[in-house]
């Protein structure tokens, strides 16, 4: 990889000087769109290749279009007629593509959004009502792992479970402290600060980022060492793509036992569910730091009958021996009833496979195939809980899934350990000492045809009343959410800061997102890198 980054940081060099010559012209091998010709023209132009343009850009009149951008909507309540779509798309296969693109837009007046994997919670990496330009990095994927220096060199394309497949191919003493949804593309995860089953032992994925490659607003390429210390902090948790565009991360491996041992369980109301979560919330952020447990939390209905239930999945993984995990279960947390038949010893790219839903028998390969993977069709929120919510509260939230009609789920990962270390200023990322749980909210709306049915409708305002109910048991002042979990119920403004800061203090805290706003200023002073909730330009 590193050879081939130098052919095309030269040749680079060559094309920014020839952006001040007259521009060529040439026949288009591109089915153009009314209104995108002069883009077009001007890739074209800039482009020693034009038959390698004609398939890398894509008009709303080309037949591949549709199927492109839809390929990577993980989303699909975004799949719809009415959804805005790009003026173009362009799927660059080198970083001389993208330079060109990013003259282009500016020249001829579209903003750009950024997609590595399509998770966008809100699809703003995809979706915009102005006129804009796609990148689409899913032919960027390179990873290159140095086992002996403990590295990886990812390109923004690269998927999460191809970034662990590549890992695993080399070497079972190393992995990365990463997320559990294989399809998460690697280039907008490490930016929003990323976090997964090693997050108490190694700290979030933006903690463990070494160095980049990075493009400017004004198509410079740069490293951790020329973009300075400030613009290297802000793009580690504050959102890349309000600065600039990843070309790619270097990444710290980190070490892993050969063998990790996970289990999963469950427990209902009948079998003191409430009694064991109200316990969990005291020992899972403060158990040794090489135990992760996650819960999910359901409403069901007790077999045939018409009565509901709360059920709650307690998912294992701790860095060491089924011996040793069951030893320290049995000082520290006896009520689970973790037994030695529901623990598995596997390998750490197993474990990922299990975390997903599968058995662990199931080839790791499937981790690269963004086919296999189910897509997501929900709306969510996050929260952060800083002081145990007491069994009256506990008691409260249960009946309240009780009250949806099955499509709710709330996903719980404990904090505390390494994550406690960290000053919630070290990158923008702020959710540090004190964090307790982090919890996922989220409704899906399977069975719909839209997320503006009826049906539908009821599910998001059964979300938005769980949100406000939970309001006494969250975080405050401000009530932290998760970035990389946007969500624009939390506001769009930012024509002051009054009005950004009702969002972006949510996320980043006071003094982190005044710095953001700060380095923004000075890198893309003019705000070409935005979306809503980017960071802002006064």
């Amino acid at each position: 990889m590193k050879k081939s980054l130098l052919s095309s940081s030269v040749f680079l060099l060559v094309l920014t000087l020839s952006f001040s010559n007259s521009w060529a012209t040439s026949s288009s091998l591109v089915d153009v769109t009314p209104g995108t010709e002069n883009f077009v023209r001007c890739m074209q132009s800039n482009s020693d290749n034009v038959t390698s343009i004609s398939q890398l850009v894509f008009t709303p009149v080309n037949a591949s279009f549709i199927p492109v951008w839809q390929v990577a909507v993980q989303n699909t309540r975004f799949l719809k007629p009415s959804t805005p779509k790009p003026s173009v798309i362009v799927t660059p296969m080198d970083e001389t593509l993208i330079q060109t693109a990013l003259f282009c837009a500016k020249k001829h007046g579209y903003e750009i959004r950024i997609r590595s994997g399509g998770h966008d919670y809100e699809g703003l990496s995809y979706t915009a009502d102005v006129p804009f330009v796609m990148l689409d990095f899913t032919k960027m994927r390179s990873i290159d792992v140095d086992v002996a220096n403990r590295t990886a060199w990812v390109q923004p394309g690269a998927a999460l479970g191809e970034l662990y497949y590549s890992i695993s191919q080399k070497t079972d003493t190393l992995y990365f402290p990463a997320g559990v949804c294989p399809t998460v593309g690697v280039g907008g995860y490490m930016g929003g600060g990323g976090y997964g089953n090693l997050l108490r032992k190694y700290g979030t994925a933006a903690d463990n980022v070494l160095d980049v490659r990075f493009m400017d607003v004004n198509g410079k390429i740069l490293d951790r060492k020329s973009m300075g210390k400030d613009l290297f902090w802000a793009i580690r948790g504050g959102g890349a793509s309000s600065f600039g565009i990843v070309l790619a991360w270097k990444l710290r491996l980190v070490p892993v036992p050969e063998k990790v041992t996970v289990f999963i369980l469950n427990k209902t109301l009948e079998e003191g569910a409430t009694r064991i979560f109200h316990k969990y919330q005291y020992v899972a952020p403060t158990v040794d730091r090489n135990l992760h447990i996650r819960t999910q939390v359901f409403a069901e209905y007790i077999g045939n009958t018409t009565k509901k239930t709360i059920r709650i999945m307690f998912e294992g993984i701790y860095q060491g021996t089924r011996d040793t995990l069951l030893l320290l279960l049995d000082e520290k947390f006896p009520e689970l009833g973790v037994t030695r038949e529901i623990c598995e010893e596997v390998r750490s790219i197993q474990s990922t496979v299990v975390f997903w839903g599968l058995p662990s028998s199931t080839p790791t390969e499937i981790l690269t195939n963004r086919s296999a993977i189910a897509k997501l069709n929900n709306k969510s929120k996050s929260d952060y809980v800083r002081t145990p919510i007491p069994i009256s509260g506990l008691r409260k939230i249960w009946r309240k899934l009780m009250q949806n009609d099955g499509s709710a789920l709330l996903m719980i990962n404990p904090f505390g350990g390494r994550m406690a270390d960290y000053s919630e200023t070290a990158i923008p990322y702020p959710h540090r000492a004190g964090v307790l749980l982090q919890i996922l909210k989220t409704v899906n709306f399977n069975g719909q045809t839209s997320d503006t049915t009826p049906t539908s409708l009821r599910r998001m305002a059964w979300l938005r009343s769980l949100d406000e109910m939970l309001t006494p048991y969250v975080s405050k002042n401000p009530r932290e959410a998760y970035s990389n979990y946007n969500d624009l119920d939390l506001g769009v403004g930012s024509s002051s800061y009054e009005e950004a800061g009702a969002w972006g203090e949510r996320y980043w805290k006071r003094d982190n997102f005044k710095k953001l706003i700060r380095i923004k200023a000075k890198v893309d002073p003019r705000n070409f890198f935005r979306r809503p909730q980017s960071i802002p330009v006064f």
